[in-house]
């Protein structure tokens, strides 16, 4: 088939059709599909054009705690961290009494002078909009209302189409019909895009005067009032922050348009004219918290709506801040980015997590080390030994005091999988030492004999009392931390010596509300006696002497630290640093590094204890540090002292359960249970002379590797 005869087929066919259709049929289709349209429209406008509450619109979203964790605190308003659709808008919302009267003046003048004239579309001003269009040769002046503005705004797009123009006409109409004009100028004022809050649009004029001037809408005055009516023409372009000059003008054109409408006097005008225009903007309070949003989301399911929700969170702004900026200074410190670090703090009176820090960049990693990474805590762990060796067993004395002597020497115990023969980190033994002695200098085979006394059965019992869910393997070098745990697991057992012998359920939500009115408690707290309150101060008391004298002396260096308690934690090979600090509303966790179990080559003193130093400094002051109290069941006598010489003397006091305290004519070493099931001189002797070797060595690499 020809080119030509497929033209002419198709002539001959609409010759064909236009002698059946007629001039009347082209218009009754016309009506018809008019019809239909507006049918479409009327119906779409009725059935969307609803106005619900302000406070509805506000994204949902999780916010910190209300109130402040510290008892001396004043309290502070709540910071978003996090919009549950990943929404991001600032929103305020306020009544339409709260609005100073110059405002609305301000917004009619300039952006709907006949609102209260016109029934939704304002014909007038449409045609005056046109006929400044048609001069300008292009759009320079707009003919919708502000019920046209809320329609588009809470309904339709902001695409200038035919099509959205008559279906915002129609919404606008019913809006009118279906509402008074109080009710549609609170909710425009409450919905009007008015800029940018970084990433967070602000919609409002509530939120617009905190962040435009840092104050409550209703203290606005007359000129901030214009400035911010200014800018809804064109929320960037006018706004004071990018373009004063520009804003300037605006609002002055603002000032006249009122004074000309008879709304303000010229006075009136002519002196807010003169007023500065604010370019410092107040940003509203924001956190990243990405670790911890993730593991509250995880805890609320996710089953929230859009919008009109508040969730609060147990986070603390202040305690979150300062723990994202310790741990990035701590690592910036190390100078290796491929050490990793996590944080994280509760209330043990009632399990709040008042922050929480996952890692180095969340952006590049959303791994969350604090609890999900599964470490060994090497002398972290002794705390939970301490408390086993102590208490008492069905109604049995307990198998140590704290001035029990303990022998520092060389140990070697057969194992299913070999011998095994822990020591001293420094390679040194010190000969017979006390339990308190051996905690505060952590000292390694002190711990392992007791291990072996109490049983690592015992041990794995009293360490599930305090919470600890993770596997923990009955084996002897488990009381030198060899199982591995999460951060959150250790310092919610450290809670329990904070508490007194409490075990408070770790929370991350404390209730939500929908518009503000029904509150919904999620998690109520939850707290159980799981450890007698004196052995639990004996332990803790022997760490306050970690903080005072031993391992963690850096950390009461810092002089507002009197009587906080702590342990250090350096695991085999140094491949993870630890330090868990607390007081009696505090606990505080720190874990230094490689995700790939590399040896860090540092201790918990050098690695993880300045982190927790800067964030206490940062994040408590004097007031919030209350001294650990002696409880029931608790008493102090003398105790024996081992001199360099191997002789005891009565020179020292020492804290014991009550019963268990030595009399003065008794005085002396406390005999300590058969900590050596397995010895032998020989190889002791052997072991002693192999450590020796092994430290000159260190030391020759060391000297070497400065060398280099």
């Amino acid at each position: 088939m020809t080119w030509q005869s497929i033209v002419e087929r198709c002539r001959t066919g609409w010759t064909a059709a236009r002698a059946r259709i007629s001039p009347r049929s082209v218009l009754l289709a016309g009506l018809g599909c008019a019809a239909a349209g507006f049918v479409a429209i009327v119906t779409e406008a009725v059935v969307r054009a609803h106005i619900g509450d302000p406070r509805g619109r506000i994204p949902s979203a999780l916010y910190t705690r209300p109130i402040p964790w510290g008892v001396n605190r004043q309290p502070r308003s709540a910071v978003a961290i996090g919009a549950i659709d990943g929404t991001m808008e600032e929103r305020v919302p306020v009544t339409l009494g709260e609005v100073p009267k110059h405002l609305i003046q301000a917004v009619l003048a300039v952006e709907d002078q006949r609102f209260y004239q016109h029934h939704g579309i304002d014909v007038r001003r449409i045609v005056g909009a046109l006929v400044a269009d048609v001069r300008a040769g292009g759009i320079a002046q707009g003919g919708s209302t502000l019920t046209q503005q809320l329609a588009k705004n809470l309904f339709l797009s902001a695409s200038r189409t035919p099509w959205r123009k008559l279906r915002e006409a129609a919404i606008a109409s019913v809006l009118e019909m279906r509402y008074d004009k109080a009710t549609i100028l609170e909710a425009y004022l409450n919905e009007i895009y008015l800029g940018q809050d970084g990433a967070r649009a602000i919609h409002g004029v509530g939120a617009a005067a905190r962040y435009f001037f840092g104050k409550d809408v209703r203290r606005l005055t007359l000129a901030e009032s214009a400035l911010l009516a200014a800018t809804i023409s064109a929320p960037n372009h006018n706004a004071p922050n990018r373009h004063p000059d520009v804003a300037r003008e605006r609002r002055d054109l603002v000032l006249q348009l009122m004074a000309d409408q008879r709304r303000i006097t010229p006075s009136a005008a002519e002196q807010a004219s003169r007023a500065d225009v604010p370019t410092r903007t107040h940003p509203a309070g924001t956190l990243d918290g990405r670790n911890f949003r993730d593991v509250a989301l995880a805890a609320i399911g996710r089953h929230l709506p859009a919008r009109g929700v508040a969730v609060y969170t147990t986070l603390d702004a202040t305690l979150q801040r300062a723990a994202e900026r310790s741990v990035e200074h701590g690592l910036d410190r190390l100078r290796d980015s491929g050490v990793q670090a996590a944080l994280v703090a509760i209330d043990p009176r009632n399990g709040d997590v008042l922050a929480m820090v996952g890692g180095r960049d969340y952006g590049a990693s959303q791994f969350n080390r604090a609890t999900t990474a599964l470490r060994q805590p090497g002398s972290a762990f002794k705390p939970i030994v301490a408390l086993t060796a102590l208490q008492r067993l069905d109604n049995h004395p307990p198998a140590f005091t704290l001035a029990s002597i303990v022998d520092d020497e060389p140990l070697r115990v057969e194992t299913a999988t070999g011998p095994w023969e822990p020591g001293d980190y420094d390679g040194t033994f010190r000969g017979p030492v006390t339990i308190r002695e051996a905690m505060e200098q952590s000292l390694n085979v002190p711990f392992a004999r007791i291990g072996l006394a109490v049983g690592p059965e015992q041990i794995v019992a009293t360490a599930r009392r305090l919470g600890l869910t993770s596997s923990l393997d009955a084996v002897p070098s488990l009381a030198l931390g060899s199982s591995a745990l999460t951060l959150t697991e250790l310092v919610r057992a450290y809670g329990v010596l904070a508490a007194g012998g409490d075990l408070a359920t770790p929370r991350t939500i404390l209730r939500r509300e929908r518009y503000g009115d029904t509150v919904q408690i999620d998690a109520a707290m939850s707290v159980s006696r799981v450890i007698d309150p004196a052995v639990a101060y004996l332990v803790t008391s022997t760490l306050q002497g970690v903080i005072a004298r031993g391992t963690g002396r850096a950390l009461g260096a810092e002089g507002h630290l009197d009587g906080i308690a702590g342990k250090t934690g350096t695991s085999n090979n140094w491949r993870d640093a630890w330090f868990v600090a607390y007081s009696t509303s505090l606990v505080v966790g720190v874990w230094v590094g490689y995700d790939d179990d590399r040896s860090l080559h540092m201790t918990g003193a050098a690695a993880a204890l300045p982190i927790v130093a800067q964030f206490l400094a940062e994040a408590t002051t004097d007031d919030d540090w209350s001294p650990f109290e002696v409880p029931a069941g608790v008493t102090e006598a003398p105790a024996s002292v081992t001199e360099g010489d191997g002789q005891s003397e009565c020179s020292s006091s020492e804290f014991f359960l009550a019963g268990t305290e030595p009399s003065e004519a008794e005085c002396g070493p406390i005999e300590s249970p058969n900590l050596e099931p397995i010895r032998d001189w020989g190889a002791a002797l052997e072991l002693r002379a192999r450590k020796l070797i092994e430290r000159l060595i260190a030391k020759q690499w060391g000297w070497a590797r400065r060398g280099r």
